[in-house]
């Protein structure tokens, strides 16, 4: 049995929107690539029951079957989707280094260039009902969302710049607003916080959390409490948008790539290139502002062709050396 270490073109970590668009595109321009698809295959797209705001798709359609028909679309091509999670990394600092990377804490890859595809995790209560309820009416997204709540009450959660925005967003579509927040005060700008109370529809209460979602199947209603006194209320609403940030899945990364202090990876001007030549950052994990579907596929797109430049420019080097090298030989 050999021990020799399989060797990639380009290694996808991490599968949704742009790690599948990556590989659509890198299987395209004959790169081979080879997807691992982490822990929640297909993404937090799986988790959505319906998605109207993505190309393509004019009577819409749910997350799971979207992830599925961009997987066809990339076998298609040629990638090779493998179901398990990268769990370490070696990245050699140097254009045309070999990268390793252990999967599931047991087999170690090389490969040429690396897509990071990992994307973010939203921050839940944690509430059992709320957790029962997701897809049910508790959500994650507001502008993925809000849509479906038309003209209806609904409730978020959060204090800061996104939470403020989100109030705002649903504010423009739904009847009446409650936005909670957990302190005496919004952590959002000013600039935000004029926006929120200026906004009529919008009740906010502060050192207010959320004590219970109502609902078997879908939310029906919201149990509130509020922290300064014990009381506690309930509202009728039909959907609960949770808006207290999102953690991006980059913990195998720290150390060796560029972040942010909140952990997002930081990419090279308008490019995927992270610090590391031949490693590229597409979709929420290098994203905290827009973190859409669509957009993270553009950025997919994006890696794809600057690993395929990336590998041309290496190729083209080594070309150079060969040649040199047989001049001074001659």
């Amino acid at each position: 049995m050999s021990d020799k270490i399989e060797r990639i073109k380009t290694l996808i970590i991490g599968s949704g929107p742009a790690g599948y668009t990556a590989a659509i595109y890198a299987a395209r321009a004959d790169l081979k690539p080879v997807m691992y698809t982490g822990m929640e295959p297909g993404g937090q797209l799986t988790t959505t029951t319906e998605v109207d705001n993505f190309p393509g798709y004019a009577d819409g359609v749910d997350g799971p079957k979207m992830m599925m028909d961009l997987q066809k679309q990339a076998e298609r091509f040629g990638t090779e989707v493998r179901m398990g999670m990268v769990t370490e990394v070696e990245f050699i600092d140097k254009p045309g280094g070999i990268h390793k990377a252990c999967v599931d804490n047991a087999t170690w890859v090389e490969a040429e260039t690396i897509i990071i595809s990992t994307g973010a995790t939203a921050k839940y209560l944690g509430l059992p009902s709320e957790q029962r309820l997701r897809g049910g009416g508790v959500s994650a997204c507001a502008v993925c969302d809000g849509f479906f709540y038309k003209g209806q009450d609904v409730a978020i959660v959060g204090g800061g710049d996104t939470a403020a925005e989100e109030a705002t967003y649903l504010a423009n579509i739904c009847k009446k607003v409650t936005m909670l927040v957990r302190g005496d005060q919004m952590r959002a700008s000013k600039a935000m916080q004029h926006r929120v109370n200026s906004t009529k529809n919008i009740d906010v209460k502060f050192n207010t959390e959320v004590d219970e979602v109502i609902g078997e199947q879908v939310v029906e209603g919201l149990r509130m409490l509020n922290k300064e006194t014990g009381e506690k209320e309930q509202i009728e609403i039909t959907g609960l948008f949770i808006a207290i940030g999102h953690k991006p899945n980059t913990d195998i990364f720290k150390g060796t790539l560029t972040m942010d202090d909140t952990g997002y990876l930081i990419t090279e001007g308008k490019s995927t290139k992270t610090n590391i030549p031949g490693v590229f950052a597409s979709g929420d994990v290098q994203d905290k502002i827009y973190r859409q579907a669509v957009t993270a596929a553009g950025t997919g797109c994006m890696a794809a062709l600057d690993a395929e430049r990336y590998l041309a420019e290496i190729e083209s080097e080594e070309g150079e050396e060969v040649k040199t090298t047989k001049k001074v030989e001659a």
